[in-house]
């Protein structure tokens, strides 16, 4: 135990000694590394020192040339806006000078001005003076007073001008009749052709006659769905009423009252009436109608005696013969038409082909005035331009109511032919005494004028010619007196398209020689 003890003793005491010196040779390591990194940061100080210093000296170097430049370019935009406003200034001066040099010659002119409106007002009473003077002065001399010399000025005046006065009414008629002729043309040829009138009612219907009244019920059919059917798909209206064995067919379209009247035919010889049988029988007598139209076109044509024609004109030709125009078939009249404006090209020498052709086309408008807003005039010029038509045949549809001027003799006969078609007795339906009375009526109302000596009614009561007494009439007054007829007429008749006055003045001189 006691050789344990000692060592482990002398063990304690060295740890002991030991201690305290490595502590003290610690301690003198610590303050020899904190010198030298006091001596390291005072370096590093001063370095960054001496940086800042030169910084800043380079910085405040550039700082005074950008000053420097500053300064430099604030005194040149100086001077140049100097030189700009001393600029502005004179010329405001130039411009002060030159205005007052205005104002003083306005102000000179003013006065001037002034000088030369005393002087006209002095002038002027003046002139007044004189011309009372003057006025007092004729009156002496003419004997005649202001008012009295005024009136007979006026009425010299008036004498004078009756002659201008009826040149100017002259002229004012055959303006007016320029454009009210084609105003009235469309206006008469769509009323033609779209209105049903009184005159046009024996045309406008058709009657089917049936076997037996009990047929009637049979085509009203269950809560009237058979004459419903029917009508919706014709587009005629059935009239059904106390006529015994008979039902009327109503519309303004020819080829639709047709198509109804054959369809209606057939289902009364079937006696099959039902809504698809009726549809059925409709369809059968569109295609039968289409085919007579066909035919009927071709057929004019051969009589005609044209070739080479479109078959879509050939086609609007038959539809025509569905057309009316005062109770005369437009296809028959067109046919006419063609015939008389050959014959007279013939007499005089023109192209007898083009006459024809151009007279049977010349109302084809007619065959579409149903379906085509305008008058048939226009309607036809452009159906004749669409399907390749001469000039010359496309300018006589065109000028055949004086749309246009006749410019070409086939014209000018197309238009006569066509007169003569619709004015020849007979052609449009008018009663032979009504036709009389009418022509009594215009040569009456002509003879209750003064100054007339004789007057006849010509061209079926287109035209009256009126035998002036040249005694009683001059020719100054002749356009008046032909005016007042025109009114009369207008306002005492009833009449279809237009009347031409016609006043003939004729002077004679007889003497002999002995």
């Amino acid at each position: 135990m006691k050789e344990i003890l000692i060592p482990l003793v002398t063990l304690v005491i060295g740890l002991v000694v030991a201690f305290p010196a490595g502590i003290f040779y610690r301690k003198r390591v610590a303050e020899a590394e904190l010198g030298s990194a006091e001596e390291e940061a005072k370096r590093v100080l001063s370095d960054a020192i001496k940086t800042a210093e030169t910084k800043k000296r380079e910085a405040l170097v550039e700082a005074k040339d950008e000053i420097f430049k500053l300064r430099s370019d604030a005194d040149k935009e100086i001077k140049d806006r100097r030189n700009e406003v001393t600029r502005q200034e004179r010329r405001i001066l130039q411009r002060e000078e030159s205005l007052d040099k205005k104002t003083e010659n306005l102000e000179k002119k003013e006065e001037q001005l002034s000088q030369k409106i005393r002087e006209a007002e002095d002038r002027l009473a003046d002139a007044e003076a004189v011309k009372k003077q003057q006025l007092e002065e004729l009156e002496r001399i003419s004997g005649y007073t202001a008012d009295q010399a005024k009136e007979h000025l006026l009425q010299s005046l008036e004498n004078e001008l009756t002659h201008e006065k009826a040149l100017r009414i002259t002229q004012i008629e055959a303006r007016l009749k320029d454009e009210a002729d084609q105003k009235a043309r469309e206006i008469i040829a769509g009323a033609i052709q779209r209105c049903a009138s009184d005159y046009v009612s024996e045309v406008t219907v058709s009657v089917v006659p049936l076997p037996n009244d009990e047929m009637k019920g049979r085509i009203i059919g269950r809560e009237g769905r058979n004459i419903r059917a029917l009508e919706n798909l014709t587009g005629v209206d059935l009239i059904i009423d106390d006529t015994p064995e008979a039902i009327t067919l109503s519309s303004h379209d020819p080829v639709r009252r047709e198509v109804a009247r054959i369809a209606l035919e057939r289902l009364i010889q079937d006696g099959r009436i039902h809504p698809a049988r009726i549809e059925e029988m409709v369809e059968k007598a569109k295609r039968e109608v289409d085919n007579k139209i066909k035919q009927d076109g071709e057929r004019a044509v051969a009589e005609a005696g044209i070739h080479n024609i479109h078959p879509e004109l050939v086609r609007l030709l038959g539809r025509m013969r569905y057309r009316s125009s005062y109770g005369q078939n437009v296809l028959e009249h067109s046919l006419e038409v063609s015939h008389l404006a050959g014959m007279m090209a013939a007499e005089l020498g023109a192209d007898v082909k083009t006459a024809r052709r151009a007279g049977l086309l010349h109302d084809i408008g007619k065959a579409l005035t149903h379906e085509i807003e305008g008058s048939h005039v226009q309607i036809g010029v452009d159906v004749a331009r669409k399907y390749k038509e001469s000039p010359e045949v496309i300018h006589a549809i065109e000028a055949h109511h004086n749309d246009v001027e006749p410019r070409t003799i086939v014209a000018a006969l197309v238009q006569a032919a066509d007169a003569i078609s619709a004015a020849r007795p007979g052609a449009r339906r008018e009663n032979v005494e009504s036709y009389i009375k009418r022509l009594e009526k215009l040569e009456e109302i002509a003879k209750s004028f003064d100054g007339v000596e004789s007057c006849y009614a010509i061209q079926a009561g287109r035209e009256i010619r009126i035998m002036i007494k040249p005694e009683v009439i001059s020719d100054d007054r002749m356009p008046v007196v032909a005016r007042e007829i025109v009114q009369k007429i207008e306002s005492e008749m009833e009449y279809p398209g237009q009347i031409k006055v016609n006043l003939i003045r004729e002077t004679r001189s007889v003497d002999f020689a002995k």
